[in-house]
């Protein structure tokens, strides 16, 4: 049986949800960021217990058919930009509709009435975010972030990035507080509805 959990966007989450899951007395196939697969079926005493616990930890049990798609698109683009080695060089609405077996218009028209902002805007909010984070790495150059991100050009990055933060990379870097945003915040503009 599949479960879906909204705000499940790293290892340290997993972790939880593992540990929630064995508390409950719940064998799990996989745990993936966002969706989890149990070898059994949940009862809804069960299924009560394991929303309490994951929302002690700030994640969410999901029901609704909308947000567990939109929770899928979010960890589709956080996986792609965060966690691969390197962003597909397919078009992004390909990869995402590829990804999740549905036409990309109509995930894209769920996502922007859900979050209030395009797919696009919030695959560019991410980059941007790990942008700062290989900055501030100091392992890349810019042109090496540049090329990592699938920019087009160091000039289409620094734009992207001027327009995000308001700062160009090179002053950004060269602050004194380096200040990253959490990657379940990002693309979080209060518009869920």
């Amino acid at each position: 049986m599949k479960l879906f959990i909204k705000y499940m966007v790293s290892t340290r989450c997993k972790m939880v949800v593992k540990d929630e899951l064995k508390k409950i007395g719940l064998h799990f196939i996989i745990v993936d960021l966002g969706e989890i697969e149990i070898m059994e079926n949940i009862s809804d005493e069960k299924r009560a217990l394991l929303r309490k616990g994951l929302a002690n930890s700030g994640l969410e049990l999901m029901d609704d058919k909308k947000a567990i798609l939109i929770e899928k698109i979010k960890n589709v683009i956080i996986e792609m930009v965060h966690y691969s080695d390197e962003m597909p060089k397919v078009n992004y609405s390909d990869y995402i509709s590829e990804k999740l077996h549905h036409d990309y218009t109509y995930l894209s028209n769920i996502f922007s009435e859900v979050k209030g902002m395009t797919i696009q805007q919030f695959i560019i909010n991410h980059k941007i975010e790990r942008a700062k984070e290989l900055l501030l790495y100091d392992e890349y150059n810019l042109t090496e972030i540049s090329y990592k991100l699938n920019y087009s050009s160091v000039a289409h990055l620094s734009n992207q990035f001027k327009k995000v933060t308001g700062l160009t990379p090179s002053h950004f870097k060269k602050l004194k507080e380096k200040r990253r945003n959490p990657i379940e915040e990002i693309g979080d503009n209060g518009y869920d509805k």
